[in-house]
């Protein structure tokens, strides 16, 4: 090695004005990959589209179909669109399967699509389809027209990674959708390439994986049984960069420009730097990443301090792995502390002390990466992942200078481990252009009285309707319904105990219904919580923070959930929760008091509930462990509560959560089911067995059915209460990825020692010898029915509860026998 040239700063009056140092450097070789498939579908010969060269299929052996396919041409090419590989298509009404023989390893799959018309009556809206390959599902019901519209592109482009076995082909299969006839496949281009061993996937040297984000001290393997989707890839702060100028691999980096929000981030080039590749592969992003920056600045003021943030649409129920590219470069950083940064991931803190300089041992110009896992929930289809880099203001304690800076940023959605599934749902088609009416004035004004008329007279029969509908309803419900309120014990804080004398909190109009809950405003949150003090919080939630406050002159405590400030995610929730709990009062449903929704503030406010999550006192805490016959009691009330959703309600409701973390005690022990922000109102009529809807729910907890199908049900309650109930028997959460494959998933460990007698085998080791054997095979053949695949065989949510009760009374009486044995002797 020698010493060679002088880096020059150019562009901005920023921060990088005065590099002058001299860096190391090694020759950067381009990745050869072995594998290298590169397909223009629809097409006999050979392309070449300024970056690689194509072969077309048709001639080919590598494609297999059920009934023969079709090639074709599209009816109207884009100005804006390569011919290659965009021109041609196959496309078939019937399945098709194209066959790689690839050699063992991880590889990338790319697909192009053209949503066009083509020849032979291919209409553009009817595309509708599946993609798998080997055992992932790619790709479900997709349609590519609603993806480019949603994108405002005239192409879709979409990059996966899965690993190949030993002895295996990687295959990619085309499965036309069967929610309507006439519906078909298609594909342009497919581009199969090798990429080097572990690049993004977890070493198996490295034991610890990606720090998980919000779970402390908890990483995440991405093993070779998980998928990848690109989402994002960018050269930040930089131009494009194409397939042809990346390492090999063929990978496109774009500009990060349309995702940063904050207005004070500086792209600065650094052209003239010569870089040093040393602590990284050179193959993992190409050179020109690292000559370019956003940053904030090292000349701002602490007044001036803001944020480095970039925003993300990802879709809701994955977990997202972020690669963060740095590479420290600036010639005022000397010291390890000189520059030193936050980073957070989705509003949760992922990094306390970032410090670039010392990740590359305290060497300039030496490109490094951190990565990290985020889980998304949500129950909308788009959630707004955010990345927020902010500088450390403690100038004496921790960095010399107010900065932080990122040169390149990945982000990948990691398969569902329980379906191998990467597919999301379709956009939301875009809204037609207003059509503009073509009738005379005159006209208009009669159709417009006419309509009137017709939605008056629609109206007031809809209304007769509606009320002959209650009547019916409530006459033949209104006997459950009262004995569920008698159950509740009436909390003060239900409907009938609000005070109809002035009341100390304000009530207001407003889309939610304050006429069944308290409105607080901001100013009596503020004073119930010291203004959000720390001191007060007592959990943290994918909602937001919640408190322990007081309120009624600081005699009654409550719980307080305070959506972060100013988001809008979760803004159906919030009134999806107050519009369920405020006509819900039951004994184990915990009782909400009221909300505020004030200056951009959305906050709900429950009765406290002194004893936490259940999930806090049968693992992963330092609570006393509880007994078989407390856990048993604490089941039996959560699944009345369930009950009485499903059948004791008006209407029937399914919660869509259940999990052990929403299933709260209180100061006596009773369960309390909480957290109605993803319950939805269940199937009506006799026809009807289930609702379909978009997935959501929490890892771990999702009916099998539910999740393959979107067909929610009743059931899909119980299946999760299901793994509740292996919780409480095992002591563990449904998913463990520090073990083997064959013990990471709870219910299927479970299940395997249950086939086989030993359920004995599973219990948690604080109740080892404690639990009656006919209890612990009453509750443990229980807990299986709940996780049949089959929903129709699963029990109901009161067969549950007798089942229970039946597992205590078997314990109860076990220990009267010997207790009575004991006094004999």
């Amino acid at each position: 090695m020698s010493l060679i040239g002088a880096a020059t700063a150019v562009g901005t009056t920023t921060l990088y004005l005065c590099l002058c140092l001299l860096y190391l450097s090694i020759a950067v070789d381009a990745y050869t990959p072995i594998d290298n498939f590169t397909i223009s579908c629809g097409f006999d010969g050979i392309s070449f589209d300024g970056d690689q060269t194509w072969t077309g299929d048709m001639r080919s052996k590598l494609f297999q179909q059920d009934k023969p396919s079709v090639t074709a041409r599209a009816l109207a090419q884009s100005s804006s669109t390569n011919s290659v590989p965009y021109t041609t298509a196959r496309l078939s009404y019937s399945n098709f399967t194209y066959s790689f023989p690839v050699t063992p390893g991880q590889k990338f799959i790319r697909l192009y699509f053209y949503p066009t018309s083509y020849e032979q009556g291919f209409e553009r809206s009817k595309a509708f389809f599946t993609v798998t390959s080997n055992t992932f599902t790619l790709l479900r019901d997709f349609n590519a027209s609603l993806n480019a519209d949603a994108q405002s592109s005239d192409t879709v482009f979409i990059e996966y990674i899965i690993n190949v076995e030993e002895g295996q082909r990687l295959n990619l299969t085309f499965a036309p959708s069967a929610i309507q006839s006439e519906l078909y496949a298609f594909i342009n281009g497919i581009e199969i390439l090798s990429m080097p061993t572990n690049l993004y996937y977890t070493d198996s040297q490295n034991k610890a994986g990606l720090k998980l984000v919000a779970y402390t001290n908890s990483f995440f393997s991405i093993s070779n049984n998980s998928a990848l989707r690109k989402e994002y890839r960018f050269n930040v702060g930089g131009n494009d960069i194409s397939p042809r100028d990346d390492t090999g691999m063929l990978r496109s980096w774009e500009n990060d420009q349309n995702y940063v929000t904050s207005p004070s981030a500086l792209p600065v080039d650094i052209n003239s730097t010569q870089l040093s590749f040393t602590l990284v592969p050179n193959y993992t992003a190409p050179d020109p990443v690292y000559r370019t920056v956003r940053s904030m600045g090292m000349n701002a003021t602490l007044n001036k301090i803001s944020n480095l943030t970039w925003k993300f649409p990802v879709d809701s129920g994955f977990i997202y792995m972020l690669r963060l590219h740095f590479c420290e470069l600036d010639t005022k950083v000397i010291q390890l502390s000189d520059k030193v940064f936050y980073i957070y991931i989705d509003d949760k803190l992922a990094e306390e002390t970032a410090n670039v300089l010392k990740w590359s041992e305290g060497q300039k110009g030496v490109p490094v990466y951190k990565d990290y896992a985020v889980q998304i929930l949500g129950n909308e289809k788009k959630h707004s992942l955010s990345l927020k880099l902010h500088p450390q203001t403690e100038i004496t304690d921790y960095t010399a200078y107010f900065d932080a800076f990122l040169n390149g940023l990945e982000i990948f959605r990691i398969s569902d481990p329980q379906s191998n599934s990467l597919a999301g749902p379709n956009p939301d088609p875009l809204p037609p252009a207003p059509a503009v009416s073509q009738q005379p004035i005159q006209n208009q004004k009669k159709s417009s009285s006419r309509t009137v008329i017709g939605v008056v007279a629609g109206v007031i029969t809809g209304v007769v309707l509606l009320f002959l509908v209650v009547a019916f309803f409530l006459d033949r419900h209104g006997r459950k319904v009262k004995h569920a309120m008698s159950e509740a014990g009436k909390s003060k804080w239900a409907p009938s105990y609000f005070p109809t004398t002035k009341s100390t909190h304000t009530r207001r109009s407003s889309s939610f219904p304050s006429d069944l809950c308290l409105y607080f405003s901001i100013s009596e949150i503020r004073a119930a919580t010291n203004n959000f003090d720390d001191v007060f919080k007592v959990g943290v939630g994918g909602f937001g923070n919640v408190y322990k406050g007081y309120i009624d002159n600081n005699t009654a405590p409550v719980a307080i959930k305070r959506l972060k400030p100013g988001s809008q995610q979760g803004a159906h929730e919030f009134k999806t929760e107050i519009e369920m709990l405020s006509q819900l009062r039951h004994l184990h449903l915990v009782s909400l008091i009221g909300y505020c929704n004030e200056n951009q503030e959305m906050i709900l406010v429950y009765d406290y509930m002194a004893r936490g999550t259940l999930r806090d006192h049968i693992y992963g805490t330092d609570n006393p462990p509880l007994s078989w016959k407390q856990r048993l009691q604490i089941c039996i009330g959560a699944a009345q509560g369930l009950h009485y959703l499903h059948a004791g309600a008006m209407h029937n409701i399914i919660h869509r959560d259940v999990k052990s973390t929403n299933i709260l005690l209180d100061e006596k022990w009773i369960a309390k089911v909480s957290d109605f922000g993803l319950a939805r109102v269940g199937p009506t009529g006799i026809s009807r067995s289930h609702i379909t809807t978009m997935v959501k729910g929490s890892f771990g907890y999702l009916d099998p059915e539910y999740y393959i199908r979107q067909r929610l049900t009743l059931k899909s309650d119980v299946y999760a209460f299901g793994v509740v109930l292996l919780e409480v028997l095992c002591g563990r959460p449904p998913f463990l990825r520090s073990v083997e494959k064959q013990e990471a998933c709870l219910d299927e460990w479970v299940r395997k020692f249950h086939s086989e007698g030993k359920i004995d085998h599973t219990v948690d080791p604080s109740l080892k010898g404690t639990i009656a054997p006919e209890s612990l095979k009453k509750f443990s053949d229980l807990a299986m029915e709940c996780l049949l695949d089959d929903g129709n065989q699963r029990p109901s949510m009161n067969e549950v509860v007798w089942g229970l009760e039946f597992a205590l009374k078997l314990q109860e009486s076990a220990e009267n026998t010997t207790f009575n044995l004991q006094d004999q002797r």
